[in-house]
């Protein structure tokens, strides 16, 4: 589908990603410890026998920097910081643990970084077994992890499998070895071409690739290789995400001449061209980014309307409560959001004196919990269904917002519904931010650098 230039460069405005409602920018710094506690303890008792809980463990070490890398990493050779950092975690784990009334039922938990197999396969099975001995494994668990092409090893792979892992996400982003060199990630097709037939033979049931669009250098010539290169290895899922050129935040990003960034048209064409030979090959766009084989377990909820969105990405679980442990890491109650501190020094500092090492975070009111509602349905299902207890701050903030949107061909509604159009579907961003109550009263104009540009 063609999306025209004026209505690319209208909506190419910096926008969140909806990861959470309200967004990281509005929670608050020095959170009430004490608060939390309450609140996560109050809410383990209702969730754990009901949904079980998610756990996400941030493994934030990696070799060399990879400069269009967004997330919260260290890089360092010394593998000996392996031990103190999973002492640290389990310590973290059992300051969550004595607040539990009942051993936790681990429904899904995801291993992200970072790189996570720079942990050598025997220190991941002893971090794991360490936090599985206190928890319950139910039968239809979903336990995944991100791995590098270059150092996962067979060794990994069998040993997470043997964990209860079926799913490994690969760090793909390009093959282009020119787009290589400038994000100073060396990453040979063959290598990925191992990883992947490793992770098959072993008996993993879902392989991810995790590829960008609007990297430096990047052309439609080496998009459409790319994406033909990585067709023929079948991935179960494949996200395709934005570069996200937030160099405010990550300094590695600085080190590229912004002129080698595509332009937002070419961005957009990159995308579709991407998205169109996807969906020739018989992937399905399941939402914000992602798509997935017909008979994915991704696509089977989202094809049942049970597809859920969490910090961790879209996932099949509908877990109620994600707790995350490590360096950066963000929980997700529910009713409350917290994150650890960002830096080890002050992540080792609070652990070492025995205290949770949440710094910013935020309760969220009535209003929040149900608008939040309301974007994870777009951002999962497409559509949303309005309340009439809503109505007026819908039509005080969303409507006029929609209408817009609505004008411009990317979505229907009226009082009772909203759907996004095949047009829209580009623009999920854009459609959630009608929502968003929190950016619509407070932000200003002449506020900038809060999120990345939404194309």
């Amino acid at each position: 589908m063609n999306v025209s230039v004026d209505l690319l460069n209208k909506y190419n405005v910096q926008v969140p990603r909806y990861t959470s409602y309200p967004t990281v920018p509005f929670w608050k710094e020095n959170i009430a410890v004490d608060q939390w506690k309450q609140a996560f303890s109050k809410q383990f008792t209702i969730v754990n026998s009901k949904t079980g809980i998610s756990l996400y463990l941030h493994l934030p070490f990696c070799e060399k920097l990879c400069t269009y890398c967004g997330c919260n990493k260290k890089i360092t050779t010394n593998h000996d910081v392996e031990e103190e950092y999973m002492k640290a975690i389990l310590t973290e784990w059992k300051l969550y643990t004595a607040m539990m009334k009942e051993k936790p039922v681990i429904a899904e938990l995801h291993l992200g970084g970072g790189t996570p197999t720079f942990f050598s396969p025997e220190n991941l099975q002893k971090l794991l077994q360490s936090i599985f001995n206190e928890a319950i494994i139910p039968d239809n668990q979903e336990f995944s992890f991100e791995g590098h092409p270059n150092n996962t090893s067979r060794e990994h792979l069998q040993t997470l499998y043997n964990l209860g892992f079926r799913r490994v996400s690969y760090g793909v982003q390009d093959n282009d070895p020119t787009v290589q060199f400038v994000i100073n990630r060396i990453q040979p097709f063959e290598n990925l071409v191992n990883a992947v037939e490793m992770a098959r033979e072993i008996g993993y049931s879902s392989v991810n690739f995790d590829l960008i669009y609007g990297l430096p250098l990047q052309t439609l010539e080496g998009m459409e290789k790319t994406i033909n290169q990585c067709i023929t290895l079948r991935p179960d899922r494949i996200a395709f995400y934005s570069y996200a050129h937030v160099p405010w935040t990550s300094r590695g990003q600085r080190l590229f001449d912004e002129k080698d960034l595509p332009t937002t048209d070419v961005k957009m064409k990159l995308y579709c061209l991407g998205k169109d030979l996807l969906m020739q090959n018989g992937y399905h766009d399941i939402g914000m980014d992602h798509f997935s084989l017909p008979e994915d377990d991704l696509f089977l909820a989202w094809q049942k309307g049970k597809l859920h969105r969490n910090f961790m990405g879209y996932t099949t679980q509908g877990t109620e409560m994600l707790l995350g442990l490590g360096v950066s890491s963000i929980s997700d109650l529910g009713i409350a959001f917290a994150q650890n501190h960002k830096t080890i020094h002050e992540y080792y500092q609070s652990i070492e004196n025995n205290e949770l090492p949440v710094t910013k975070g935020y309760f969220l009111s009535e209003e929040d919990v149900t608008f939040r509602k309301y974007i994870l349905q777009v951002s999962c299902m497409g559509k949303t269904n309005f309340e009439e207890k809503d109505l007026t701050l819908l039509e005080a903030f969303t409507f006029p917002e929609l209408e817009s949107l609505k004008q411009d061909g990317l979505v229907v509604f009226d009082e009772q519904h909203l759907e996004v159009t095949a047009l829209g579907r580009h623009f999920i961003r854009n459609i959630c931010k009608a929502f968003d109550l929190h950016l619509l009263r407070n932000v200003q104009p002449s506020e900038k650098n809060l999120f990345s540009r939404a194309i």
